[in-house]
């Protein structure tokens, strides 16, 4: 494997030049194959434009696109030429991009359109080092003439390419050459955190962070073959997609670039059959969602016998683990014990199993097309509600764990012994502790804060020694944020953040992240978030589901003329009112304090670039500055 990410790209490239490392959509939205040569090739021509423009080798070049073939063949041509990208989606606001840009003092960027232009435009005085900039896509006349009149030079995508054509001409491995002079340690690019908790900081990752992951990722933890399609729904720009691209890179097998739209993503599925996909919970949620509104649609026997499978799976999947030994172990337990428990339930439940799989989950397998192996989540906790499902449908989930410091894999289930409520062992070489408040180490089964070590930590954030010293503890372990404990065999289970915890006047310190978890298992709620720092109690704003609970008020002739009416409708707060209490409640292990005194429905969903980050993580501060007249009303005596 090579030294640095191009290394092995170029590998690869040179290994199977022919076999697909790309799909993406043409203008009709049917996918075309890009080989291993072509997507090379393409870097190239992009790589012999930037040496016209004077790129230089310990540059940084703004990336601010979407999902898209030319993203990937640009990465490769920066990072080949020893320049680093600095990344960023289309729905990062103007603000963003202008702080983004100038505080890494970026010489040259990449734009996806016209939008994006113009938020570079709007704040030009603000990026006095930004001299170039080049769209993916052909500019508009105006838009280049308004850029331009503020000193930019703006380019096509195309264009950089013409420009470059002599210089490839006369010399064609040229990219190659200076691929050849890339050290591992060289700077591979500069992610700025989403903003969750709030003002964005550049983490600074090199090569080695990555092909570290790659290196220890596949083929020990998820065996992805030459191939194989990954199914691409993410923000290619951040961390958790990114290191997903690279191992299949590094496996010689094919991205396909889909979106997370319900329609978008069902139709890309059964057109090309992928054998992976990666994904944030909030999307696996609602694929879930999506299979228990149509069934619920359909009624009758139907939704009665997949609502009867569904529990069997569940059982059935138990089973199955208690007899591998996939029941994790945060408690001592016996194997005897749980094989004894397991056996019995195990021989009932195999043949109903299969024959639930014959009549309903084939059918709910087939909608991801039929080669489907697994899904790896990431990016946050896959909520157990979700798991659960998944695993009693024999869908294979993969959670992992880690963050955009660690470039950012940390921990991923194994898919050869997947071990449910966890996410799975460390990576190899990656060093795990829980430690207490006072910094000693608690012990397997200890509830703590996680601290980590390895390979992928980052460098620093960029240009900010004072921010990189708060998080980094001394000899190599990074203070992760997060809260978890181990296994008796080492498997990671996180249980919320610290910065997230929740205090009230009494003292009681509070874990949001189960709560919201819980509510959100109801039908009638979409999104949730849980409030109460330094208050008597607890109390939540509610996102409800306006299909469910549209179809529930005509159901009951309460009136429905207009949404926001509907959620202050008596009938509709004594609904939501019922379910929280029945969820978060003694029987489901939530003590008295824990429990929600006061609630408000919300209109609108959260959205992302609002309330929640690219990874579809609420972004507590933006809420809290948002809703401030809703939440104060929550806690008025």
């Amino acid at each position: 494997m090579g030294t640095t990410i191009s290394k092995m790209i170029l590998e690869q490239v040179r290994r199977q030049p022919g076999v697909v490392g790309q799909f993406s959509k043409d203008k009709k939205g049917e996918f075309l194959p890009i080989t291993y040569a072509e997507m090379f090739g393409h870097a190239q021509a992009v790589a012999a434009g930037l040496l016209e423009l004077g790129l230089k080798r310990g540059d940084r070049v703004g990336l601010i696109s979407d999902n898209r073939a030319e993203w990937l063949h640009t990465d490769i041509a920066v990072l080949g030429l020893g320049a680093c990208d600095v990344p960023r989606g289309c729905d990062a606001t103007e603000q963003e991009i202008r702080y983004i840009l100038s505080w890494s003092e970026c010489q040259l960027a990449y734009l996806e359109n016209d939008r994006q232009l113009r938020k570079v435009t709007s704040s030009r005085s603000a990026m006095p080092t930004l001299t170039t900039v080049i769209l993916f896509d052909e500019p508009e006349a105006s838009a280049k003439a308004e850029a331009e009149a503020t000193g930019l030079r703006v380019l096509s995508h195309a264009e950089v390419i013409k420009l470059g054509a002599a210089r490839q001409a006369a010399n064609p491995t040229e990219l190659e050459g200076e691929i050849a002079k890339g050290q591992e340690e060289d700077t591979a690019t500069i992610i700025y955190t989403s903003g969750t908790t709030g003002e964005p900081k550049g983490v600074v990752l090199t090569h080695a962070n990555y092909l570290y992951e790659t290196s220890k990722v596949c083929p020990a933890i998820i065996h992805v073959k030459s191939g194989d399609i990954f199914l691409s729904v993410l923000p290619i720009w951040h961390s958790f997609e990114r290191v997903v691209q690279y191992v299949l890179l590094s496996a010689g097998a094919s991205v396909a670039y889909s979106k997370p739209i319900g329609s978008v993503l069902l139709a890309d599925l059964q057109t090309l059959k992928p054998q992976w996909m990666a994904s944030v919970p909030r999307i696996w949620e609602s694929v879930m969602d999506g299979v228990y509104r149509t069934m619920r649609q359909t009624g009758g026997i139907k939704e009665k016998l997949f609502r009867f499978f569904v529990s069997v799976g569940g059982k059935k999947a138990w089973a199955d683990n208690a007899l591998s030994g996939r029941i994790p172990e945060f408690v001592s337990r016996s194997r005897v014990a749980d094989v004894i428990a397991a056996i019995l339930p195990w021989l009932v439940l195999t043949p109903l199993a299969a024959l639930g799989n014959v009549l309903v989950f084939k059918k709910i397998k087939e909608k991801l097309g039929g080669r489907f192996i697994a899904g790896i989540s990431g990016g946050g906790a896959l909520p157990p509600a979700v798991d659960r499902f998944f695993s009693a449908i024999g869908v294979l989930i993969l959670e992992g764990y880690g963050l955009t410091e660690t470039a950012p894999l940390l921990s991923v289930r194994m898919q050869d012994h997947p071990m449910p409520g966890t996410v799975g062992p460390a990576i190899e070489g990656t060093e795990i502790r829980i430690i207490d408040e006072q910094g000693k180490d608690l012990p397997w089964g200890s509830k703590g804060l996680i601290l980590v070590r390895g390979p992928q930590v980052m460098k620093g954030y960029y240009k900010r020694p004072d921010l990189t010293a708060k998080v980094m503890r001394g000899d190599g372990w990074l203070d992760t944020g997060d809260l978890g404990m181990l296994t008796r065999k080492g498997e990671i289970a996180i249980t919320g953040r610290a910065k997230d915890t929740i205090v009230l006047l009494g003292g009681e310190n509070i874990e949001p992240l189960p709560i919201e978890q819980k509510l959100c298992e109801s039908i009638y709620i979409s999104q949730c978030i849980v409030l109460g720092q330094d208050k008597k109690y607890l109390a939540a704003l509610i996102i409800p589901n306006q299909d469910t609970l549209t179809a529930w008020a005509k159901e009951n002739v309460v009136p429905v003329e207009d949404w926001e009416q509907l959620l202050k409708q008596p009938e509709v707060i004594e609904l939501i009112d019922s379910d929280l209490r029945e969820l978060v409640s003694a029987k489901n292990g939530f003590k008295s304090f824990e429990r929600l005194f006061r609630f408000t429905l919300l209109p609108k969903a959260f959205e992302v670039g609002k309330e929640l980050s690219a990874k579809q993580e609420v972004k507590r501060h933006a809420v809290g500055a948002i809703y401030e007249k809703e939440i104060k009303k929550l806690f008025e005596v």
